[in-house]
């Protein structure tokens, strides 16, 4: 028996160069929908007479940005839903998710050039809009944002068994990739200021805080977030441990001053957690 379903067209790559007279406006979205709805038939029967293709899907990011322009990603995740609810009568939910490359201007000597950009990051946009026939949901987010700071960060007092090794700090470096995502309380907001909004209080809070463990630095960023914005109702951060070790220099009779690091990839500590009001 057939108890789940869904489908949808996934990594739809889209770049619009919005051309004024002397300055470009750039936007690079990667969009990707999911419907689920009443299609078993094309599952249990072959019937595909309610079935929109995927390839008219990823037709309707490039007809609706042609036709309506791309902003900002959740008010783009929002048209596409909408569009999809409007003209498919199977259709229960509509999930569309939108990752953004930023792109900024480069700097000339005489102020910036008007069509020529540079790629922000590694960290990028995110937005997640759920549509069904009575509520629709907008979320946003960022992912991969590579944070560091190499003072008040401490780990101590943890628990040890016979295979505990480490050893407690009060004075460490803390680094992170960062991956938040968040939901708004309504879609009546502008969505920039938004996400400007709950990056700067993240980043700010990750800066100031007295760490005493990753989990503990987690816990403030996202509950700063719902402290001082107050249109955000949940928030979800993924933090792994990008472990930066003390090199032992004691072979080549020196002295670490707690200057000299090696960074590690794997294995690493991954810690997240879920806020809400």
């Amino acid at each position: 028996m057939l108890v789940h379903s869904a489908y949808g067209k996934s990594r739809v790559r889209l770049v619009q160069v919005r051309r004024g007279e002397s300055r470009h406006d750039l936007k690079d979205l990667t969009v990707a929908i999911r419907f689920r709805g009443h299609y078993d038939e094309s599952y249990t029967d072959g019937d595909n007479n309610a079935v929109l293709p995927t390839d008219t899907m990823k037709n309707t990011v490039y007809a609706l940005a042609a036709r309506d322009g791309v902003d900002e990603p959740e008010a783009f995740g929002l048209a596409l839903a909408r569009h999809f609810m409007d003209g498919n009568p199977r259709l229960v939910r509509v999930r569309v998710d939108v990752t953004e490359g930023r792109w900024g201007r480069i700097a000339g000597a005489h102020g910036d050039y008007g069509d020529a950009f540079v790629r922000q990051g590694p960290d990028t946009r995110t937005a997640a809009v759920q549509a069904g026939r009575q509520h629709t949901f907008v979320g946003a987010g960022i992912s991969d944002v590579m944070i560091l700071k190499s003072a008040h960060s401490a780990f101590e007092g943890f628990l040890r068994d016979e295979f505990t090794t480490l050893s407690g700090t009060r004075d460490r470096l803390l680094a992170t990739s960062l991956t938040a995502t968040w939901r708004y309380r309504t879609t009546e907001i502008d969505f920039g200021a938004a996400w400007l909004a709950v990056r700067h209080t993240l980043l700010d809070r990750f800066a100031s805080h007295q760490s005493e463990s990753v989990q503990h630095t987690l816990h403030a960023m996202g509950q700063a977030v719902l402290d001082r914005i107050e249109y955000v109702t949940a928030i979800r951060l993924v933090m792994p441990n990008k472990h930066h070790l003390p090199v032992d220099l004691s072979s080549f009779g020196l002295e670490n001053r707690n200057e000299i690091f090696v960074a590690t990839e794997e294995p690493y500590g991954l810690i997240e957690a879920t806020l809400v009001r």
